[in-house]
């Protein structure tokens, strides 16, 4: 009887420890002296004394991951945009309760590792962590043939953070006549993308495409962008925060309701933010509804802001170009979304 080994069934040990080594310096880059072990141990180790400066700390965590987004970077062969994906992402999701982040987990798998392609993808989310001042404690890199189809990966990452309780954002704020900010997207972000592949089946990614001014591939693996600087800003400028949307799976109709309290819905003014012409050319080629294009993507507002009617100036002042007052808050039964051709900005970019 032939001896078989680990490899023979499709795991190669050997490749995900050079993934490790290839990573490893990147990884530790994002160490500060809290982190009391990192890579290559059993389990991260995080001192929770750093927290002692603070009066009543909570934690917060998340866990998301790129979708379908993944394929795209196979298909072009660059791996280096979809870990800043899956951090920014994360970022944003505890954001808007208004938790920074302390450390980020990392889980990559595929049918076959090739450590080159993990140790690109890792460093992304090392760069992505280092920009938000947060350690890449850990991960895992899993190859599973038979699990995964050949050639494909998955990306997942899970975020801890911490807020004061006393500086929440739980949306119970909000009240009607609020306006509302939105910050500009950077394309898709991480959402959309198996509607956006059918629409652009075929298609070659590396060409340029005149309604884009580059190439396709470029648009369509543009970084999810954290929005942590911005709401820091905010904050130092004393502007009162009622509320943080992510625009995420759901688009502008599912994501915004999640933080409404009872009374009050959104209204969002057509015509007050530009949308980008990526999502113009999806709906066009798709010939695609607008209740659908904005039940599934971000249309360009990656974070909405819920902000005091009587600061919202004061807020567009901090934020700057990239930002628009896009709508308001009104009395409502049931808490939604209604996208209005009616309204301040209708008609033009504000």
């Amino acid at each position: 009887m032939n001896q078989i080994t680990y490899r023979d069934a499709g795991v190669d040990i050997a490749a995900g420890t050079r993934a490790v080594e290839l990573m490893a310096e990147a990884v530790r880059a994002t160490y500060g002296p809290e982190v009391l072990a990192g890579i290559g141990a059993f389990g991260g180790l995080f001192d929770a004394s750093a927290l002692a400066h603070m009066t009543a700390p909570v934690l917060v965590a998340s866990t998301d991951g790129v979708g379908t987004k993944t394929k795209l970077a196979v298909a072009l062969g660059r791996y280096d945009t979809i870990g800043h994906d899956i951090v920014n992402h994360c970022v944003n999701d505890i954001l808007v309760q208004g938790a920074r982040p302390l450390f980020f987990l990392d889980y990559i798998a595929a049918a076959q590792l090739v450590p080159e392609v993990v140790a690109t993808v890792v460093g992304g989310c090392a760069a992505a962590c280092r920009a938000v001042g947060c350690a890449l404690l850990g991960g895992e890199t899993a190859e599973m043939p038979g699990v995964y189809a050949a050639g494909e990966l998955d990306l997942v990452g899970t975020i801890v953070g911490v807020v004061e309780r006393s500086a929440i954002i739980d949306g119970r704020a909000i009240a009607a006549g609020d306006a509302i900010i939105g910050l500009a997207s950077s394309g898709l972000h991480t959402n959309g993308y198996s509607l956006a592949r059918r629409v652009f089946a075929g298609w070659d990614l590396t060409a340029v495409v005149p309604e884009l001014g580059q190439p396709l591939g470029d648009v369509l693996l543009a970084p999810h962008r954290s929005y942590l600087d911005e709401v820091q800003r905010l904050r130092d400028a004393g502007i009162a925060i009622h509320g943080l949307a992510h625009i995420t799976g759901g688009g502008l109709l599912d994501n915004p309701p999640r933080i409404f309290p009872p009374g009050v819905a959104a209204r969002l003014w057509q015509g007050s933010w530009p949308i980008p012409p990526i999502f113009q050319l999806i709906q066009r080629l798709g010939q695609i509804e607008a209740y659908e294009m904005a039940h599934v993507f971000n249309l360009g507002l990656g974070m909405l802001v819920i902000v005091p009617a009587e600061q919202a100036d004061d807020a567009l002042a901090v934020l700057g170009a990239a930002a628009w007052r896009v709508g308001e808050m009104a009395v409502a039964e049931q808490p939604g979304v209604a996208i209005e051709a009616e309204g301040p900005g209708a008609g033009k970019a504000r």
